[in-house]
């Protein structure tokens, strides 16, 4: 099984391994899989890493800085994606943030209501949803996957459910900075979709108690509070794993 990491300080919200037999999209997740291989095949192939194409020609490699420098944004899917690193976790090169902007978000979902909002949101024509992070070693391999309260990544705050309602709309469909890498993070969304929908569901779950715990601080500005989950991942057992499930279905 995947192992699940948690984030600091709240270890006494469940935060559950997706289970094989309540997935009933497995043959996609397969396809994707084939995608997310090939990718890393052809990466190896050149001696190059997803990591290294989003570095390659952007000089000195500093924290907090976005790499590419104005990051990945696709024009027609809206989508949009920059690298970074600022953690300090040891296991950890740097991760990605991943988005979804306003033109691709339909009018039917809103932002969420009820919380304070000590710090502006981006609105209307700005708005923007942000999915997961995913963490990459060293060798520019992901290792995982977590989620961020809304002042991390300064997002328009979504529910779980109208932001896994918009999964399907990620897809980087174009060659800058690399046609490979960008394949690899649209098939990664596919792959790994029951994990991103638990930290999600996860997220809005810690949102709600710490909310609760202390109704007069607004807890998506609470700088003590930033993941608000995670998993480890291993792509090779997740797709064994996978493939395993559907030998036996």
């Amino acid at each position: 099984m995947n192992k699940i990491s948690w984030s600091a300080c709240e270890k006494n919200i469940p935060l559950e391994a997706p289970l094989l037999g309540s997935i009933e999209y497995i043959d996609s997740l397969l396809v994707a899989a084939k995608k997310v291989k090939e990718c890393h095949r052809l990466l190896d192939k050149g001696g190059i890493n997803i990591v290294s194409e989003l570095l390659k020609g952007q000089g000195t490699f500093y924290q907090l800085n976005h790499y590419p420098e104005e990051d990945v944004y696709d024009n027609e899917t809206h989508s949009q994606y920059y690298y970074h690193n600022h953690r300090g976790i040891e296991a950890e090169h740097g991760h990605f943030h991943t988005f979804l902007r306003s033109p691709s978000i339909p009018e039917s979902i809103k932002p969420m209501e009820g919380f304070m909002r000590s710090e502006p949101w981006p609105l209307d024509d700005k708005a923007l949803a942000h999915f997961v992070c995913i963490s990459m070693d060293d060798e520019g391999l992901p290792i995982g996957f977590f989620a961020v309260n809304r002042w991390v990544s300064a997002q328009t705050w979504y529910s779980a459910k109208d932001t896994i309602a918009l999964l399907d709309r990620f897809c980087i469909d174009h060659a800058y900075p690399n046609l490979v890498v960008n394949q690899w993070l649209s098939a990664m969304f596919i792959l790994f979709r029951p994990h991103i929908v638990a930290l999600l569901e996860h997220r809005d779950k810690v949102i709600e108690f710490m909310h609760k715990k202390n109704p007069q601080v607004d807890v998506l500005e609470d700088r003590e509070l930033d993941m608000t989950g995670s998993f480890s991942i291993t792509v090779d057992e997740w797709i064994q794993q996978l493939t395993e499930k559907a030998d036996t279905a």
